[in-house]
């Protein structure tokens, strides 16, 4: 097979070398006629044929062709066309070079502002050329070769950004809360309800249009990010008309063909919500029904409440993906430009976890030498999730003006439908099987209207947007069955070991925002003055009711013994002597608040020569948070609490080109990190897959960071990029996730502020064309991060001094891309690897003597991903497959640590938290395009 392969490349590469020396090249340089600057993007074509090229970033060109005579039309908007006839290429090569004019009557009617495409990987790297700041990001171009399904899978593909639950963006080993997210120009609501974070599965592939992350400080980007401000943009106007349709599918060899328990769902589960089958009839402050002689107890019989606590099995055949998209655009006789882009997306899927361990550990028995287990269990999960988005945008262009109007709105809805079955031993050594049914919906709403202004030295920007997300967590219902009354017979214990809980969440965020810049020129000196402001307001609700079960003195004989979802919740064991439900009345786990933030900004860039530019500016925040709880369980007794905060944020972007292809930046920013609605409130909740409590701290203060990056950026060509950067992060009280001990055996988690954290490292991302070794139409990316980083707690503290939750030492993405145009063929291959970083935070647990107990980090361990994927056109179909996570490794998560046993011999431990399968996906997709 490896001759077959050798021999197939030498025919292959010899077939080239032929084809080249029958072929030609047409070359040059596009460039403005009177600044010089080069024109990316200008399109060179040969009359009346489809073949063409497109400048690069440096205004290059390169156009095979064939020897012969030829008519070269060149174009670029705002510019007079050039139509240059009787090219004769009677050689291998030709060198013509264009100087295009300003077209001031085209320039009177169409708007250059906003028509400058950013879904390619060619204008994205323009873009990070010519940027004040330090950015990185992806184009919808790459979105497309490397298949990803939604925004999470996407971002990965960022230097210095890892994923964490296959939701949450880590920038730099930062975690969530130290990235800031907006979606086309305005601010978004958590879709988290207990942490500051945004969840990056919401958004499938097929609305963006780029990613953008910016990573050094600025003055016209909010000051609370350190990791990354990241621009998430959808799909812009539409340069064409068109329609196409995609359905796929895929299939996962854990998953499908193979049991899938579930209960019974609503008949709206398919469209990602639920229709009112499993939540309080009234809604979540709703009066429940009780017996007319015993008010405490909650009839179960007369509240509209599901029962159905069976379960069912069946076999999915494949995952069903749907993707409509249809784009228009509209010109009238009298100039006006109108158009729409539409885009409608569904997916249906399943995966399934068999034999998870998910254990939890307490300090490690040095003197018998074993592990001391709070919980040792394994999970059988079974996940059913479905999305549907929509994206709707509009785009107004008058006749004869520089102005630009945008109305985008994107929404989507996401439903979760998860069983799980955990079977183990719990603190008390208790053999123990534990259920969850757990079903949530979230859905998300971004809506913004922008106007883009040009004048003849200026430029004015301005948006108002709206953003709304909920999360309904509606009857999340759990049982535990044990031996504790009579071991080796596992059965019901206490009625309160049955509960249902019920929450929702609701934030809503209005925004305006107004950016001006002015172009001045003294001399040859010309400088760019810039100045902004901004004004958000955000409100949060956030209610939930806990209800747990009881039982009279009529239930039969044995019932404890009874199998709970079958023999025990039937309507025949429902009554006032019998089962019924009280309420658990927290109400300090409910919370509300609003949140006002102000900021405006002035800033400069001055090109100190024709190689320094300067970019320097502050911003000003004024932040009020208002915090509403209640100081009482059983009724509202709402308290106020308040945060104010008056801030300046400096920054100094400097850019030193090296040469036309080469440049240095060094920047300096400072940041802030302030606590979220959630982190303060008084509110408590139990997470299943931690098997503890989360409770919020009032008494969190912000923290500020001192940001400092270098970076060396290099262009050898179109299309190609390399890049180095180092960078530094100071925190002054960092707020860093912790836990502690109660009872003896239960966590509750919460958030702390350390004394302080460093954070440092260096990212390097490389895009290079492969035809230099002889590989025409192979490309190759490159990206890794090499970070460290510290966390110091004060002394005396129980937390010891760790790397920052969720850092990475090394990240390694990397793929090999190959497109023929002429065969309309793309295939890529693409690795990642994240190394091991922290998940679950250990601490000091007490001392008896000499010895200090204490309950080390987990870590999630490395693992490697392999990626495979090939589209192909015919017609105007397009057919993709794919395989992700080709080596389906185990995925682990161990805690490493060091003890001392009676003897004074230190030991060396390893436990193992967590470990499942994911299993490998197979995915196809056809695409027809109308």
């Amino acid at each position: 097979m490896t001759k077959n392969i050798k021999k197939s490349l030498i025919f292959i590469f010899a077939l080239l070398l032929t084809t080249a020396g029958m072929a030609a090249t047409i070359k040059g340089k596009v460039i403005d006629k009177l600044t010089k600057e080069p024109l990316t993007g200008t399109t060179i074509q040969i009359a009346g044929t489809t073949l063409g090229a497109i400048a690069d970033v440096d205004g290059n060109y390169n156009l095979p062709v064939k020897q012969g005579i030829y008519t070269l039309e060149i174009r670029y908007v705002g510019y007079k066309n050039i139509r240059q006839a009787n090219v004769k290429v009677d050689g291998t090569e030709l060198t013509l070079d264009f100087e295009m004019e300003n077209d001031t009557q085209v320039l009177g009617e169409v708007s250059v502002v906003g028509q400058k495409k950013r879904n390619t990987e060619n204008a994205l790297i323009s873009e990070q050329r010519q940027s004040l700041v330090v950015q990185s990001g992806v184009s919808a171009q790459q979105i497309t070769k490397t298949q990803d399904k939604d925004a999470s899978e996407v971002i990965k593909r960022v230097p210095g950004v890892s994923i964490i639950d296959e939701k949450f963006v880590m920038v730099r080993g930062l975690s969530q809360r130290y990235n800031n997210v907006w979606i086309n120009g305005s601010a978004v609501p958590s879709s988290e309800p207990d942490s500051r974070a945004f969840s990056f599965d919401i958004i499938p592939s097929s609305q963006l249009d780029n990613m953008v992350i910016v990573k050094s400080p600025a003055p016209e980007y909010p000051a609370d990010f350190t990791g990354g401000f990241i621009m998430v943009n959808t799909k812009d106007m539409p340069s064409e008309n068109s329609f196409n349709i995609s359905l796929g599918t895929s299939i996962n060899d854990q998953t499908h063909f193979k049991d899938f328990i579930y209960n019974q769902g609503s008949s709206t589960d398919f469209l990602g919500f639920d229709n009112g089958l499993r939540s309080l009839d009234g809604g979540i402050k709703s009066t429940m029904n009780t017996f007319p002689n015993n008010s405490n107890r909650i009839d179960l019989l007369n509240n509209g409440l599901n029962n159905d606590w069976t379960v069912k099995t069946k076999k999915p055949v494949g995952d069903l993906k749907l993707n409509v998209n249809y784009a228009h655009r509209w010109e009238t006789e009298s100039g006006r430009q109108f158009g729409v882009l539409a885009s409608l997306n569904y997916s249906n899927t399943y995966k399934t976890y068999l034999n998870m361990e998910n254990s939890l550990f307490g300090s490690y028995d040095a003197v018998n030498d074993h592990s001391v287990y709070l919980r040792r269990s394994t999970d059988n999960q079974y996940n059913n999730d479905v999305r549907v988005g929509a994206l709707l945008n509009f785009m107004y262009q008058p006749k004869n003006s520089h102005n630009h109007y945008e109305f985008k709105n994107i929404f989507n809805q996401i439903g979760k439908n998860r069983y799980t079955s955990r079977y183990g031993k719990d603190a008390q050594s208790n053999n123990e099987k534990t259920y969850e049914y757990y079903y949530s919906s979230r859905s998300t709403y971004n809506g913004q209207f922008t106007g883009k202004h040009t004048f003849e030295d200026s430029k004015l920007d301005w948006s108002a947007g709206y953003s709304y997300a909920n999360r309904l967590l509606p009857d999340r219902r759990r049982y535990i069955l044990n031996d504790n009354d009579e071991p080796g017979t596992i059965a019901l214990t206490a009625g309160n070991d049955i509960s249902r809980e019920f929450t929702r969440l609701d934030e809503h965020v209005g925004s305006a925002n107004v950016n001006y810049q002015r172009d001045l020129q003294f001399g040859d000196f010309t400088p760019t003055l810039k100045a902004g402001a901004y004004g958000e307001y955000r409100t949060r609700t956030y209610n939930t009711r806990l209800f747990l079960y009881s039982w009279g003195n009529s239930m039969p004989n044995g019932f404890k013994n009874f199998d709970l979802p079958t023999q025990l919740m039937i309507d025949n064991n429902y009554g006032e002597d019998k089962l019924f439900m009280y309420e658990q009345v927290q109400k300090r786990n409910d919370y509300s608040g609003n949140n006002l933030l102000g900021a405006g900004y002035i800033s400069a860039n001055l090109p100190i020569s024709s190689r320094i530019d300067l970019y320097a500016g502050i911003r000003y925040e004024y932040t009020k948070l208002e915090m509403i709880g209640n100081t009482r369980d059983d009724v509202e007794s709402h308290r106020s609490m308040f945060y104010k905060y008056n801030d300046l944020f400096p920054s100094v972007n400097a850019t030193y080109k090296l040469t036309d292809k080469q440049q240095f930046r060094l920047a300096y920013g400072k940041s802030v990190n302030r606590p979220e609605f959630r982190e303060l409130s008084t509110s408590v909740y139990y997470d299943f897959d931690l098997g503890s409590n989360v409770e919020g701290d009032p008494s969190l203060k912000p923290s500020y960071i001192h940001n400092i990056d270098f970076r060396y950026e290099w262009y050898p060509s179109n299309g190609e990029s390399v890049s180095v950067a180092l960078f530094y992060k100071h925190f002054d009280s960092p707020i860093e996730w912790t836990y502690t001990v109660a009872g003896g055996t239960d966590l509750v988690y919460s958030n702390k502020n350390a004394k302080a954290a460093n954070n440092y490292g260096v990212e390097v991302d490389l895009r290079k064309n492969l035809d230099f070794i002889g590989l025409p139409n192979f490309s190759w990316s490159f990206n890794g991060s090499l970070i460290k980083s510290k966390v110091k707690f004060e002394k005396g503290s129980k937390e010891e001094d760790r790397p920052m939750q969720g850092q990475s030492p090394y990240l390694i993405n990397t793929g090999v891309f190959y497109q023929h145009p002429k065969w309309n063929l793309n295939i890529a291959a693409l690795y990642n690897r994240i190394g091991k970083r922290i998940i679950g935070v250990g601490r000091t647990v007490g001392t008896s003597g000499d010895q200090t107990s204490t309950i080390p980090n987990s870590y999630e361990m490395p693992h490697d991903a392999i990626d495979l994927s090939v589209s192909k056109k015919i017609g105007g179909f397009e057919i993709k497959a794919g395989v992700r996570d080709l080596l389906a490794q185990r995925v682990n998560f161990k805690q490493f640590g060091n003890a001392t046993n009676s003897a004074g011999d230190n030991i060396k431990y390893e436990e193992v938290t967590k470990s499942y399968k994911p299993g490998r996906n197979f995915n196809m997709s056809v695409t027809y395009s109308f």
